[in-house]
């Protein structure tokens, strides 16, 4: 599509996998590495097929986790005698998650006594965010890998017909962009889900989804969730900061 984006948005490997265990509900000490292992590729697929920058940190997580799956996955009798004597393959992995995850809380309480203005707090794993002039109702704000998870959804859904038919009409970053903002003017949220029942190909179904990264990079939008993992609600940032303009003296 001659568009290529590089996310600020982006945390590391360890952020996915943190993701992957929560949304699937697993225990951090007990990881089933053949299922963690083919979701965390699936979310790289996704990555890939948005020409996204990803980080090298990314693919070297993901050749740790084969190598963990390959020797769980050996017999005994094949396995070398000194990685018999070895603890489990997973246990490294296991105490960094655990040792990164205490560093984030810690950090998410930190960032909370600097977090005042208008009571708004930034969620980095199932914060809450608490926007006033919604009546008080609680939000949560979506992260890049909720992001990625809705989009993969979009994707699942189309039609194989569509997935792979060679479309004429051609859809750009910049004009999906544009639909986006005039659509927010005239409906205040817009549902992630919405913005691409009427995609005619996997393309203009990339394009949308990444004219949505742009908005955020730019700050002219805002995405949040009323629960984890619900649909996402996309709205107009009211709050962005506008340059300042230098006087001339």
């Amino acid at each position: 599509m001659g568009y290529k984006i590089k996310l600020e948005l982006f945390e590391g490997p360890l952020d996915l996998l943190l993701f992957l265990i929560k949304k699937e509900e697993m225990d951090v000490t007990d990881i089933p590495i053949s299922q963690i292992t083919q979701q965390y590729l699936e979310y790289l697929e996704v990555m890939q097929l948005l020409d996204l920058e990803i980080a090298g940190e990314f693919l070297v997580m993901a050749a740790e986790l084969m190598r963990i799956k390959s020797r769980l996955l050996l017999p005994p009798e094949e396995q070398p005698a000194e990685e018999l004597e070895e603890e489990d393959p997973r246990a490294e992995l296991v105490r960094r998650l655990l040792e990164y995850q205490k560093f984030k809380e810690a950090a998410k309480r930190l960032g909370n006594f600097e977090s005042t203005r208008k009571e708004v707090f930034t969620r980095r794993t199932g914060e809450i965010l608490n926007l006033s002039e919604e009546g008080g109702e609680a939000y949560f704000e979506t992260g890049i890998f909720d992001l990625i998870t809705a989009f993969s959804k979009v994707i699942q859904r189309l039609p194989k017909k569509i997935l792979y038919e060679i479309v004429k009409d051609e859809f750009t970053v910049e004009e999906k962009i544009h639909e986006i903002l005039h659509l927010i003017v005239t409906e205040p949220v817009l549902y992630f889900s919405k913005l691409f029942e009427k995609a005619k190909s996997r393309l203009e179904v990339v394009a949308t989804f990444l004219a949505i990264l742009e908005l955020i990079r730019l700050q002219e939008i805002v995405v949040r969730q009323k629960a984890l993992f619900d649909d996402i609600e996309i709205l107009r940032n009211t709050e962005k900061v506008q340059p300042k303009v230098k006087e001339n003296s």
